[in-house]
């Protein structure tokens, strides 16, 4: 039997009308905490690395985390690509300037926080979009919803942690939109 505590999951998301147009992120956890957020324009990588870099600062104090997203890029970026890019000077291996340099910097504060408090490093997990994982169906959900609030020109974030939202019931996928 094994001594070490069980991973907090939570899924995360981004979603664009149009790329770049406006953009949703969105992380979801195992227990249906949630956080989602709304730029008026980005990108759909912006939007999965938000969705990304506010599932690590929501979860700071929880040791063991693992981050299940369906975009290979943040997972690539985060795991390999933000230390390389650094480290040659927020340039790419052709030597072009580093997109969402900003957002990169913060992944690096993020996880470098997470270490100086002797937390190991989030664990990353590649799921399939779309294909019934329910976790990822419901920051989709939130991601989207995000995008759309985005639509409205307005910059915005909300999440069920401050109690001011309520938890989502993470045991069934959500409705699908008619």
């Amino acid at each position: 039997m094994s001594d070490s505590p069980l991973p907090y999951t939570v899924a995360t998301d981004g979603a664009c009308k149009g790329n770049p147009g406006p953009t949703g992120w969105a992380w979801v956890g195992e227990d249906g905490h949630w956080a989602a957020g709304a730029i008026p324009l980005g990108t759909n990588n912006v939007g999965e690395l938000m969705g990304l870099l506010k599932a690590i600062e929501d979860h700071a104090d929880v040791p063991d985390l693992l981050v299940q997203a369906d975009s290979k890029y943040a997972i690539d970026t985060y795991a390999s690509w933000m230390d390389a890019h650094r480290s040659r000077g927020w340039k790419t291996s052709t030597g072009a300037p580093t997109k969402n340099r900003d957002l990169l910097e913060q992944l690096i504060v993020a996880r470098d926080a997470r270490r100086a408090a002797g937390h190991p490093d989030v664990v990353l997990e590649h799921v399939r979009g779309h294909r019934g994982h329910v976790l990822n169906e419901w920051a989709d959900e939130r991601a989207v919803r995000g995008a759309e609030h985005a639509a409205k020109g307005t910059a915005s974030a909300w999440s069920s942690l401050g109690g001011l939202h309520p938890v989502l019931d993470v045991s069934a996928a959500p409705a699908k939109k008619r």
